[in-house]
């Protein structure tokens, strides 16, 4: 991945705040930022636009960078045809919901990189997300011929393009603005049942989680699923919803999505086994999860459930909380293997060989003189000699040999297998535990972004509240607290009654993002939306 601070070539993204515009500044695609620039460049010269739209920790946005951004005969291409724009959807959701809504209602599926051809007047024609660099990768059309194709036809269609760009707005206009403008009232039992039916239909009895791999966390799920229960504790209904919240929580907390060793968990799983993650860290799955499981240990005062509470409060108060209390967006998948390494590879930060573990768990144990803790945590969490990611999972060998923590039986099962006692067992994975995350810190670190928003915030805030009350924890709250007054410091203007969506930290200063997304008024937050360039405020 191209650093802002190194590359020959220097664009308009330099001036910009966001990580991931930053993380582009140095691609040799002449690229814009969104806005009236752009726009106007497009216009004068009748070009159309190419928007691409990501994050700064989404790994196949790295590899779509890597493969042809940073690619001279790509970015030749895209600067002689089109105009071209970045955008970061954290900063700008607005400009990202409309565009991934026309490529989900082109393709049935979206997804980051996004990748869409607008005309000069910003109307979608075409989308897609990542595409490979030529045609011979993944059986899929080639990012070169698809750009020499697209400007082919709008040097000889380009009228037919522009009426079906509009025709496409029209109807994006129509099934979406309008539809969510509609006084629909509150959902009734009847939309209750629908979404409870669609929950228990997609439920992975064997699993847990709903539907099939990939397998992301949906903390929403389990928010309904909750209080359905809490609605008719003693039905059959709510006795399911609770079993499928319970279940999922448990295989997550398990599974190779939870970072055993750092804590906090991964985005989502590539496998139904909740085994190997996409490891970039968000902070809005922190913030909702901490409810979910603090929720779940206050049903069922299972210690399980706080202690993976605890663990996800540990890391983001650790790892991703600011000097000033706020609290930044994501960590990235991606990171370097070892110092001095001029590739970056998805999980080099996490995961482990079996060498490795054997090198630093040496300590036999205690009474046990036959048995190493290495002997004991490789058992716990399933530790191959030749790795345990299936290659089915890992198309690109960066996995090859290495082990992700899983764990596929109970403390009490390997208590047994060494004959030792639970609670001895418990300290030994602990210690071990411990051993391996300082090891860790001296691994390189993958990218932060310390972008800070408010939203996200307030998701965490919430979640520390929760698990505070329920744990209880004083700590907790005192931490929700403090991000709360740096919110409110910071990101809430009183003189105007705005919220602002983002702001940044450079050293001990904070920068303002976005002016505006929500608008204050008697403790209503109006919704934002975006039309032509321009923010419009909706009450």
């Amino acid at each position: 991945m191209a650093s802002s601070d190194s590359g020959k070539f220097r664009n308009r993204l330099a001036n910009e705040k966001s990580p991931y515009l930053l993380q582009h500044a140095s691609n040799p695609v002449n690229w814009y930022p969104w806005g009236k620039e752009a726009f106007t460049k497009a216009q004068e010269e009748n070009k159309p636009i190419f928007l691409s739209v990501g994050y700064s920790t989404c790994h196949w946005c790295h590899v779509m960078e890597r493969e042809s951004f940073e690619n001279e005969e790509v970015g030749k291409i895209l600067n002689d045809d089109f105009v071209c724009i970045k955008v970061d959807r954290e900063e700008r959701p607005d400009v990202d919901k409309v565009y991934m809504t026309f490529v989900q209602a082109t393709h049935g599926s979206g997804g980051w990189p996004m990748s869409v051809w607008l005309t000069p007047d910003l109307k979608p024609i075409v989308g897609g997300t990542y595409f490979p660099p030529d045609d011979r990768y993944y059986g899929r059309p080639g990012f070169k011929s698809i750009l020499k194709k697209i400007a082919q036809q709008w040097e000889e269609k380009r009228e037919l393009i522009d009426h079906q760009g509009t025709a496409i707005l029209d109807a994006l206009m129509n099934g979406t603005l309008l539809a969510g403008q509609a006084d629909l009232g509150c959902p009734g039992r009847e939309s209750v049942s629908k979404c409870y039916d669609m929950l228990q239909t997609s439920y992975d009895e064997e699993l847990g989680g709903f539907g099939k791999a990939p397998k992301f966390p949906q903390p929403v799920n389990f928010n309904f699923l909750f209080h359905l229960y809490a609605t008719e504790p003693t039905s059959d209904v709510g006795k399911t919803a609770l079993e499928m919240s319970l279940q999922t929580l448990r295989f997550m907390a398990r599974g190779g999505i939870n970072d055993h060793v750092s804590k906090g968990f991964h985005r989502y799983s590539t496998d139904k086994m909740w085994h190997v993650p996409h490891f970039e860290k968000m902070l809005y799955d922190q913030g909702q999860l901490l409810v979910a499981y603090a929720t779940a240990y206050q049903i069922t005062k299972d210690e399980m459930f706080a202690d993976v509470t605890r663990d996800i409060v540990e890391y983001v108060t650790r790892d991703l909380q600011s000097a000033e209390g706020g609290f930044y967006s994501a960590e990235d998948a991606d990171s370097y293997p070892i110092d001095g390494a001029s590739e970056k590879k998805e999980g080099a930060f996490c995961v482990w060989t079996y060498e490795e573990i054997q090198s630093l768990l040496t300590e036999p144990v205690e009474d046990k003189p036959d048995t190493k803790m290495a002997d004991i945590f490789c058992f716990h969490y399933d530790i191959k000699e030749d790795g345990n990611v299936d290659p089915m999972q890992d198309p690109h060998d960066e996995l090859k040999n290495q082990n992700v923590l899983i764990v596929k039986g109970s403390v009490g099962q390997t208590a047994d297998k060494f004959t030792i006692g639970v609670d001895k067992t418990k300290q030994i994975l602990e210690q071990c535990r411990q051993i391996l995350y300082e090891n860790r810190l001296k691994r390189p670190k993958p990218h932060l972004d310390t972008k800070i928003l408010s939203a996200w915030n307030g998701l965490v805030i919430s979640g520390l509240a929760k698990a505070g009350s329920v744990l209880p924890n004083k700590d907790f709250v005192a931490k929700a607290e403090n991000a709360a007054s740096f919110i409110q410091k910071y990101l809430y203007k009183v003189d105007t009654n705005v919220l602002l969506r983002s702001c940044y930290t450079e050293g001990k200063d904070v920068v303002q993002g976005l002016v505006y997304l929500y608008k204050v008024d008697d403790n209503v937050l109006l919704r934002s939306c975006y039309t032509e360039g321009k923010d419009v405020v909706q009450g």
